[in-house]
């Protein structure tokens, strides 16, 4: 039974733009008499955020529910619902996070989250929008529909891997939110107090709610003007490093909330699924947890990859030197080292086709020869 509304927000962002980094450390700063829920949507098929966001964090006071195939934003909401429905149950949290897919609407998810309904259950706080100030350049996220509806539903836009930038970017970054009328709050930090600005500001009322009750239209082309006054905050965040531990010691939940699927793996040992929408193409595989991997072999393969068109790549494998963890982003590869995986699980993703079964066959050649 619940007693009190949830606090909630959404933590939203493009593809690889630091949402997952954001959450753990948020998580880090969890009071321990509370217990706090994250739903994960990932736009490809396979799903493995879940297991990198619970890991070590994995507990009856954090509970990580994923849903694959960027389905929450599905006409109705009803996958949101059922979802948000059965992570309440289960979890009975103080907070609930959402990460929608990079490619998703957030605020079709933000229409279902202040519905009638959930009005009695949820009290829907700030929505943090994650943004690489060096991608403002790029048309291919200046320009999509999507990418400028996360800012601009945002109450909070978060800057990540400010280390990373050159000036310039951030200037840029200032004035492609000019556009949108934001008020900005700048902070330039190598250490976590960007993150503690964004954990006191968790509880703080939406000012765009109305708006989006409103409407759920925030094409840029359309660009209406917003009065609230919204924080922006530039971190470098959290990331996750090599030398870094995260135990996966539990079988995250994936697969479409309305269309459940079990995986049925092939004579070779995996099950590949493919998705296609919002001007992006993924592929995935989830291979049996017999089969071991040869880790330099995964890693040339990958390197072979990032010379492509491939905008993300994120894979939990079994290694004969143990369990790892891989994370591409803008072609720079990181790696870290996991306890456990009940399988071996990658997905791509690109803005062009891609041919699942032709991949299959370089990536079945990365396994260990013993």
């Amino acid at each position: 039974m619940i007693l009190k509304p949830i606090n909630t927000n959404i933590i939203t962002g493009f593809l690889g733009a630091g949402k997952t980094s954001l959450i753990l450390s948020l998580l880090k700063l969890k009071p321990e008499n509370e217990t706090w829920a994250v739903l994960v949507n990932e736009f490809g098929e396979i799903g493995i955020d879940a297991g990198l966001i619970g890991g070590k964090n994995a507990s009856k006071q954090i509970v990580i529910k994923e849903v694959a195939g960027g389905c929450l934003c599905c006409a109705a909401g009803i996958p949101t619902q059922v979802a948000i429905n059965q992570l309440i149950q289960k979890a009975k949290p103080d907070r609930l996070f959402i990460e929608p897919t990079g490619l998703g609407h957030p605020a079709e998810i933000l229409k279902v989250l202040t519905n009638e309904f959930n009005q009695q259950v949820l009290n829907v706080n700030q929505t943090v929008c994650v943004v690489d100030a060096r991608k403002i350049q790029d048309e291919r996220y200046s320009e999509n529909d999507n990418f400028n509806q996360q800012i601009q539903i945002a109450d909070l836009v978060y800057a990540s891997k400010v280390d990373l930038y050159q000036q310039q970017e951030l200037v840029n970054l200032e004035h492609f939110l000019s556009q949108f009328n934001h008020t900005k709050s700048v902070i330039h930090s190598t250490n976590d107090n960007a993150v503690a600005r964004v954990f006191e500001s968790l509880n703080q009322p939406r000012a765009l709610l109305q708006k989006v009750q409103q409407s759920a239209s925030f094409a840029r082309s359309i660009k209406p003007a917003l009065t609230s006054q919204t924080s922006s905050i530039f971190s470098t965040g959290f990331g996750l490093g090599a030398s870094q531990s995260l135990s996966q010691g539990f079988a995250p939940e994936t697969g479409k909330e309305n269309e459940a699927q079990a995986v049925e793996f092939n004579q070779q040992g995996y099950w590949m699924r493919e998705n296609q929408g919002e001007g992006a193409y993924s592929v995935g595989w989830i291979f049996e947890p017999r089969l071991c991997f040869d880790f330099d072999k995964l890693i040339d393969w990958i390197n072979q990859l990032i010379a492509e068109d491939i905008v993300r790549l994120k894979a939990v494998m079994i290694t004969e030197e143990g369990i790892a963890g891989f994370n591409m982003v803008d072609g720079k590869l990181s790696v870290m080292e996991l306890d456990e995986a009940m399988d071996s699980r990658i997905e791509i993703i690109a803005l062009e086709p891609l041919a699942g079964t032709k991949l299959s066959e370089p990536l079945l050649a990365c396994l260990f020869d013993e």
